[in-house]
């Protein structure tokens, strides 16, 4: 099915001439037609441009121009990412008259790549709000139960992906928001280390923690979409392979694996389902020939206060004069997260930021002894989506965070379903600027597990 290709798969079908851009387009054109109007995972569909797109790939083509693996390949944008002269809403009441002047450098990149840009993908408001029913917009669904929280903030990307809508989406990741969809929609999904990817042309939510992140269905197609958004980075500390694909093939034998077991153990308790997946998932790299020993760090709770502090302080520095001048066109969910920072002083900020950078240090000494770590990504599976309470608790038992706060790589995958048939996920964080190694990881795990040829069975 057509649908649930890979960009690898759909790249390779255009070099053999056994598929053209168009007839992808159209077919998922019509499997957006059918569905969408359930899952609500786009704010807009612009149906116009990527049908000029596509006819224009298929020229270049036939003319013998191909201007790499993402050339003729659909994409989808969270709308909180410019793109010129169309409205970047943050899924908000607030940005509904805001047209962006210019594409974001990402934008550019990937125009630039040949890939054909779908369109603008639902998010939480902000990318810091939840689901909520008193936007503009609906809120996504989760398409491996329409009754359940798709996750978020990038929550249009995992459901688009997850509903075979579209092959790859870009999403942001302040406070796990690539990898919290990731999670609850059964996906790969990357934070890359902290300004590899420019942020420029994306609202912020919180300068030092936001990161822009690639999201698919396989590692393989993280990697390539990778390669793209890399091109961005300013950074003079990245260190860039030729390829984020070189070592996919590699395996894992001889790797030395930490296992941050006590996050999910101790610091909080997961959910069965998930401890039994992250054990499985040890073994499994343990097979595989990879060295796995428990490893430990400072503890949840010592990164989340952190975390939240330098989010909620930089949120609202942002958002300060539109929560007191219109606080009634927020939604009731990110408009009770924001006001937090008003209570917040620069005293509270800096002692955050100290507490960070010894965090900072403590990760980095991990590293001293392994090659990646291994850990928890949320803690339950997906939620009902109109249970305000369950969305509330269930938010913040991830493990996600500590990597926003000390910017280092995580990739989050799927690992196992619940007993209810949910996906749940895990994480592997490496080191800055290794995303090689990680993702190697990741692609010998889920060529080893059967996680990512599963798909919900959309009615």
């Amino acid at each position: 099915m057509m649908h649930w290709m890979t960009a690898s798969e759909i790249s390779q079908a255009y070099d053999a001439g056994t598929l053209s851009p168009v007839t992808v387009i159209e077919a998922l054109f019509a499997r957006i037609d059918a569905l969408e109007p359930q899952y609500h995972a786009f704010i807009e569909l612009d149906r116009a441009a990527a049908l000029q797109a596509a006819k224009q790939a298929e020229r270049e083509f036939k003319a013998g121009r191909r201007l790499g693996p993402l050339h003729g390949v659909p994409v989808g944008i969270k709308d909180i990412i410019d793109m010129a002269g169309q409205r970047t809403s943050c899924h908000s009441k607030v940005m509904l008259e805001h047209l962006a002047v210019e594409d974001a450098p990402v934008i550019t990149a990937l125009r630039a790549s040949g890939a054909i840009l779908f369109g603008k993908l639902a998010l939480h408001e902000f990318a810091i709000g939840g689901p909520s029913f008193d936007l503009p917009f609906p809120p996504a669904r989760n398409p491996w139960n329409i009754a359940h929280h798709p996750g978020g903030s990038s929550s249009g990307s995992g459901t688009a992906l997850a509903a075979g809508f579209l092959p790859l989406a870009l999403g942001t990741d302040t406070g796990g928001s690539v990898r919290h969809p990731a999670a609850a929609c059964g996906l790969a999904g990357l934070k890359a280390t902290y300004d590899l990817v420019s942020r420029r042309g994306v609202y912020p939510l919180s300068m030092s923690l936001d990161h822009v992140g690639p999201m698919a269905r396989t590692v393989q197609d993280v990697a390539l979409l990778l390669d793209v958004m890399a091109q961005t980075s300013s950074s003079p500390n990245a260190t860039k392979p030729a390829t984020y694909t070189r070592d996919l093939k590699l395996g894992v034998k001889g790797l030395r694996i930490g296992f941050i077991r006590h996050f999910h153990e101790k610091d909080e308790i997961a959910h069965p389902d998930v401890t039994r997946a992250l054990n499985e998932a040890c073994q499994v790299f343990r097979d595989l020939g990879a060295e796995v020993n428990d490893m430990t760090l400072p503890s949840l709770q010592e990164f989340s206060a952190a975390q939240k502090i330098i989010l909620m302080s930089e949120g609202w520095a942002i958002h300060a004069q539109n929560l007191r001048e219109r606080p009634q066109d927020y939604a009731e969910m990110s408009r009770r997260k924001l006001m937090c920072g008003a209570f917040l002083s620069a005293g509270d900020y800096v002692q955050a930021m100290q507490m960070r950078g010894a965090l900072i240090d403590r990760v980095n000494h991990a590293f001293k002894n392994v090659d990646i770590l291994l850990a928890a990504n949320s803690l339950d599976p997906a939620c009902r989506i109109e249970d305000v309470k369950e969305v509330v608790r269930t938010y913040t038992r991830q493990a996600r965070v500590p990597f926003n706060l000390t910017g280092h790589p995580a990739l989050a995958m799927m690992s196992g379903l619940s007993s209810e048939g949910l996906p749940v996920s895990l994480q592997l964080i490496g080191k800055n600027y290794d995303e090689v190694t990680v993702l190697r990881a990741g692609a010998a795990f889920e060529q080893a597990t059967p996680w990512h040829t599963m798909h919900p069975q959309l009615s």
